[in-house]
């Protein structure tokens, strides 16, 4: 089963109860001139939550609360007074032999993940151009090429290139668009969205009893999710193609609105196709951690990714 998001945008006081998140949040009342607002109580299964965004300085959640959810594997996320994600919240045992997979994941030798880097950016690339050919008239057949030129580790920065031609191509209407988080309209969606997913695959990789922080390729010494970075990856261009179906119909804003976020907190949903099966990306996502850690182990030597 598909776990749930849950985004709070309003005011809202959030505790534990019989083994359920109770919520009570206020609402802007437009009915009742003299009513600012109203009081909402509902209540989620804890089980059937995977991950939950605050969206508002003015949330209160319990110490309860939070445990419950950290113990059932539930990412929170915590967003800055623009509503923009900022923080990542995650349990710290997600798997019952944590410390023997932590271990295998440390004494992965550097030839072995900079084979898995090869991997993930041919993946990444392949994505990408199946991006730009669903979308633009672009040329795809030098993004072909390029990912079958990635030697181990990506010594010669093909992802990069490709990745230059890719945002060149993709966004050509907007003038002077580049990829930069603190860029030009859509870069704010592509920001949140790529939150999102930083938090699903996270959230796997700890389910999986990997440590998020040791990544295969990503090593930034004040990056806490680095080897997230790295599996992400290949899953960028399924937030790449929301975004851009968002953007043709919602336009170029510089702020985004609830309705925006409410879509593109549907990331987890989205279809995915890993091995020729279908599945929602937040269960799709769990297959991938799980193989990284066959190769760690040595059961495998490749990583299960999803292709377009």
């Amino acid at each position: 089963m598909i776990k749930k998001t849950l985004c709070f945008t309003n005011p809202a006081y959030i505790s534990l109860r019989d083994g359920q998140l109770l919520i009570r949040i206020k609402e802007d009342s437009a009915d009742d001139a003299e009513t600012s607002a109203t009081t909402m109580e509902t209540s989620r299964p804890i089980e059937d939550i995977g991950i939950v965004v605050l969206a508002h300085r003015q949330i209160t959640i319990t110490s309860g609360a939070m445990a419950a959810l950290l113990d059932n594997n539930c990412a929170v996320v915590t967003c800055d007074s623009h509503s923009m994600p900022t923080g990542l919240l995650l349990p710290l045992a997600g798997n019952s032999i944590q410390s023997e997979r932590f271990q295998d994941q440390i004494n992965a030798s550097l030839p072995l993940r900079k084979q898995l880097w090869q991997q993930t950016v041919q993946y990444k690339i392949r994505n990408q151009s199946a991006i730009l050919q669903h979308n633009t008239t672009a040329e795809t057949g030098c993004m072909t090429e390029w990912a079958a030129a990635v030697r181990s580790g990506d010594p010669d920065n093909i992802e990069g290139r490709a990745a230059h031609y890719y945002w060149q191509h993709l966004f050509d209407f907007v003038e002077d668009f580049a990829r930069d988080r603190s860029g030009i309209p859509p870069n704010a969606m592509l920001n949140y969205g790529y939150a999102i997913l930083r938090a699903v695959v996270a959230r796997a990789l700890v389910s999986s009893g990997m440590l998020p922080t040791l990544g295969i390729h990503h090593h930034n010494r004040y990056n806490a999710y680095c080897l997230a970075d790295d599996i992400m990856e290949p899953y960028r261009p399924y937030v790449d193609q929301l975004v851009f179906d968002l953007v043709h119909q919602y336009g170029l804003v510089e702020e985004l609105t609830k309705e925006i976020k409410k879509q593109l907190l549907t990331i987890p949903t989205l279809d995915v196709v890993i091995d020729g099966k279908r599945s929602p990306l937040m269960v799709g996502v769990s297959q991938t951690p799980a193989s990284l850690y066959r190769c760690f182990c040595g059961e495998q030597r490749r990583i299960a990714y999803p292709l377009l």
